[in-house]
């Protein structure tokens, strides 16, 4: 059985912010927040508005329509955005289905953090190749900007968090109206990286109250920054070939077939590291997003519709979505563009 993706969209926020006001707020150097993180400006959201259930069910109303599919002939919606939602222990995916009208489909969410996109491409393909599943719509949004503190100097690597949402229309046997072909995938996780990237306080180890809220432990937080650079560094980028290697041989490719790389928003050095290190030209078979940001599990939908936009991506590419989420996961899935 073909599973291909029919329909995509993405929404960000219109409010910005520049790197030059990060770069006055955090006291960090102008050019080191513009070139080494690569934050030209990013998308941030407003208090009361656009949260994380508001930006998926507008990108899930726009893929959809790009599929030309009704929302009651979705028969599942998969929410593989940020934990930080509307509420907490809560469902955004059934509220977004309810919000866009997908009455027969169920509800279901996949936490991978910033790694998301290729799981929950994986998860998906699987379903539809066994249940009596014919479309999925695969929904995502993140505004973990909200909880960055500027004066943190540890959380500085979060600083390029931008906010926004993606949604994708997965079909069985969508014929010529695919406009990419999902093929393997593959993972790895490396757990001693679990407790590098938490938010100090609001679980059930410390529940919130006014003394958290007093000491400023509700923003996101490294505790260990040197620490966790020293551990990361050399296993990161063995990592990510790792299973972009792992999903091209399972779809039957090499690195030789590759054209185009979907790739998670990190330093900009370590972007065309990793392009470089897979064979490509990092000015040229891939997209870097330093007008967005990290936008978590989104990253991959903005650089296939960047990357389409710039001639970058064309028909008949071999397409690698890449990613990494702390705790530590990477993740690839591989397609087959079709435009």
């Amino acid at each position: 059985m073909t599973v291909g993706i029919t329909g995509l969209d993405t929404y960000v926020p219109s409010e910005r912010i520049t790197g030059a006001e990060i770069a006055e707020i955090s006291g960090i150097p102008e050019t080191v927040v513009v070139e080494k993180m690569g934050v030209a400006e990013k998308r941030v959201c407003p208090p009361d508005d656009d949260h994380a259930t508001d930006m998926a069910a507008t990108a899930a109303r726009g893929a959809l329509a790009d599929a030309g599919v009704a929302p009651d002939a979705v028969d599942l919606v998969l929410y593989h955005g940020s934990e930080f939602k509307d509420h907490v222990v809560w469902s955004a995916a059934a509220a977004i289905a309810e919000e866009i009208g997908a009455e027969n489909a169920y509800a279901t969410e996949s936490y991978t953090l910033c790694a998301g996109a290729p799981i929950a491409l994986r998860q998906v393909t699987a379903q539809l190749q066994v249940e009596e599943t014919d479309t999925a719509l695969l929904v995502s949004a993140s505004r973990e900007e909200d909880l960055v503190d500027y004066g943190d100097e540890d959380a500085s690597f979060m600083f390029n968090f931008g906010s926004g949402a993606s949604a994708f229309v997965v079909e069985s046997d969508p014929g010529d109206r695919a406009r990419a072909t999902v093929h393997a995938s593959a993972a790895e996780t490396d757990g001693s990286f679990a407790d590098d990237v938490v938010m100090p306080a609001g679980g059930s180890k410390r529940p919130p109250s006014e003394e958290t809220v007093r000491e400023g432990l509700h923003t996101l937080t490294v505790p260990d920054p040197d620490g966790m650079k020293e551990r990361l560094a050399p296993v990161s980028l063995p990592a990510f070939c790792s299973v972009a290697d792992a999903a091209l041989e399972r779809s039957g490719f090499e690195r030789d077939d590759l054209d185009f790389v979907a790739l998670t928003h990190m330093k900009r050095s370590f972007h065309e590291r990793v392009l470089s290190e897979l064979g490509l030209d990092p000015e040229r078979d891939g997209y870097y997003l330093d007008e967005y940001g990290h936008v978590q599990s989104v990253d991959q939908a903005l650089a296939v519709e960047e990357g389409a936009a710039a001639d970058r991506l064309t028909p008949g590419d071999l397409v690698c979505f890449l990613a990494a989420g702390t705790g530590y996961t990477w993740a690839a899935t591989v397609l087959r563009w079709h435009g």
